[in-house]
């Protein structure tokens, strides 16, 4: 439970970071940190969708939407298999999300298909070429956090973020430059 409190406060500074620099002031009314409270896993992804929607205008680049996809994919195959049903769910929730809503989602559903299907045939080739792909998106701090961030949307899904789940996300926040500290990995 101690992760999702630290994870629940750097969201909430995230929020208010993003928003000082994007408005200058809240987003949509509401308040830095509205729907966190109680510490719910469901309420602290719904926040990080929602600071993420705060940056829908700056997160447009093909090295956003590329890193964001190959994100989405090693989360999914963190535990070195993905059924078809995790697959569809994973792409709806990237289909539904709405920053990504930026690109088209054949786009989407393409690469992260291409990044599944790697992983699924040769799973540490397949992690080095995500990661890789990842990384190009460290050159704004803007975007590398919002990939990490995409990354927590997808591995939180369902309430719970798996020890396998965490160590990607810890080694994606190395190949885009982030400390882990800042997401409490």
């Amino acid at each position: 439970m101690a992760m999702w409190d630290r994870i629940k406060e750097q969201a909430k500074g995230l929020q208010q970071q993003s928003q000082g620099a994007t408005s200058g002031g809240t987003a949509g009314g509401r308040q830095p940190g509205a729907g966190a409270g109680g510490g719910s896993k469901e309420k602290l992804v719904g926040l990080l969708k929602s600071q993420l929607g705060s940056l829908k205008t700056e997160l447009k680049s093909g090295a956003y939407r590329d890193a964001s996809m190959a994100m989405c994919a090693l989360v999914a195959a963190a535990d070195g298999s993905v059924d078809p049903a995790e697959r569809q769910h994973a792409e709806s929730l990237i289909l539904q999300n709405d920053v990504l809503q930026n690109f088209p989602p054949e786009q989407l559903r393409q690469r992260f298909n291409k990044h599944v299907d790697q992983l699924m045939f040769d799973f540490p080739q397949g992690r080095a070429d995500a990661l890789q792909e990842i990384a190009k998106a460290a050159k704004k701090p803007v975007e590398a956090k919002a990939v990490v961030q995409i990354g927590f949307v997808i591995a939180g899904a369902d309430g719970y973020i798996a020890p396998a789940e965490a160590q990607v996300l810890r080694e994606a926040c190395t190949a885009l430059g982030v400390s882990p500290q800042e997401f409490g990995l």
